[in-house]
């Protein structure tokens, strides 16, 4: 299976107080996602499993080493050409779901489509596919609902359907079910297992719950800087 992503030699260190030796969170990490397939990473609160995130969506750029996307270096891009980049290639889902509180669902949906000038026929086809979106995860008589109107697992389910609104090719999920009650945890796991296999996009969860984990192809845990292999139970 071909690659997606790949860390070579990857660390992280952040400034100190002054006069001290910065501080560093991730260490040499060699790392390698296969396209269309799903990955945990769980570790203590601190652990850098954030940080971790951010560089893969490249939000940041690691003190050392180099990130591959398709085999092609994350530094080669900067200014517009790595947002553009990453708003076609990388979907997010957090946390909070950051949906605009005056928007309805579709509206919040199509806000990445909004980056670039599109011609009318290519946001008319969009639109199409945000329907059909919402419309797969369950949403399809909440469509013209705003936040407000909307449970927390289906405002979770607006922020999935637009994390995947531009067809990326990597979706990341930093602690996705964390905001939610236990039933709508399980369902917002049973969609992005589901939206894997169907959409084969690549899937990266960074999570606290070993529930979540346990549904993903294979695991691994930050712990000192360092990644691991968990092995199921």
């Amino acid at each position: 299976m071909p690659s997606l992503l790949q860390l070579q030699g990857v660390s992280k260190s952040f400034p100190a107080a002054e006069g001290a030796s910065p501080v560093t969170i991730l260490r040499d990490l060699d790392f390698t996602l296969e396209a269309g397939t799903s990955t945990a990473i769980i570790g203590p609160s601190g652990s850098g499993k954030s940080t971790l995130l951010h560089l893969l969506g490249s939000l940041d750029t690691p003190t050392s080493g180099q990130i591959l996307f398709e085999g092609q270096s994350l530094s080669g891009f900067a200014g517009d050409a790595l947002a553009e980049f990453r708003n076609r290639q990388i979907g997010f889902v957090f946390q909070s779901h950051h949906l605009l509180p005056q928007c309805s669902a579709l509206e919040n949906v199509l806000i990445p489509t909004l980056a670039s000038p599109r011609s009318r026929e290519d946001q008319s086809r969009l639109a199409g596919r945000a329907e059909r979106l919402l419309t797969r995860v369950g949403l399809q008589s909440r469509i013209h609902h705003r936040p407000a109107q909307l449970s927390g697992g289906e405002r979770q389910r607006v922020a999935v359907v637009r994390a995947l609104i531009l067809e990326p090719k990597l979706l990341l999920a930093d602690e996705p079910t964390g905001a939610l009650d236990r039933p709508s945890a399980v369902n917002l796991t049973d969609l992005l297992v589901e939206l894997n296999r169907e959409l084969r996009v690549t899937l990266l969860v960074v999570t606290h719950s070993l529930e979540l984990a346990r549904r993903m192809d294979r695991t691994l845990e930050l712990r000192d800087g360092k990644l691991q292999p968990v092995t199921p139970a």
